[in-house]
This record gives C-alpha cells, structure tokens and sequence, in this order.
C-alpha cells in the first residue's frame, strides 16, 4: 500500500535525465540579489562532478573573473543541438523578387 501511493506522486524530474552541461557553455550567472537582466554572463571552464559523475558544480570565466558555482545556478544560454547560427532552408532568408 505505501508503494503505490508513493508511485502516484512519482516526480518525472528526477527520473528523467535534463541537459548536461559541457565545457565551453555559454551560461549566466544566476544571482539572488539581482535582476535577471544584470547576471553576469560567462563560459564554463572547467567541471566537478559528484560521487554519480553528474556535474555538480562549474567553473565560469566572465570579464570580471572566474566564478565557482552550483549547476543549478547556472543556465545555459544556447543548446547546440537544438539551434544553429547557420542557415538552413527552414531559417534562410527566402530570395524576394526586387520591383522597380
């Protein structure tokens, strides 16, 4: 009986693996005290992962310095996988006829 109920609030955040984070991330800095429009922006250059491999904590060089922070004060800022800075087909400007 505990079982089941406690498979009824199973939380999907734990069970599902996110984005890891990979050296040379573009990330901001989350800071409590300050709007989001003023969290320092920075690189990751180097990682420290826990006892299971999973990141932990990042090192983050901004212009300011270089900054130890937990993953879970960092958001990055462009995935790879998901965009691109080059033009495809889909996102290429489309060839529009001139009229005089």
């Amino acid at each position: 009986m505990l079982e089941y109920i406690t498979q009824l609030q199973a939380r999907q955040k734990w069970r599902t693996p996110g984005t890891s984070l990979q050296l040379g991330d573009l990330v901001l800095l989350k800071e409590e005290n300050a709007p989001p429009m003023h969290w320092k922006v920075g690189r990751i250059t180097a990682l420290f992962p826990g006892e299971d491999g999973v990141a932990r904590a990042a090192d983050v060089r901004t212009t300011t310095g270089t900054y130890r922070r937990g993953t879970r004060y960092l958001c990055p800022l462009l995935d790879p996988a998901a965009s691109s800075l080059e033009a495809t087909a889909s996102n290429a400007p489309e060839d529009v006829p001139a009229h005089c």
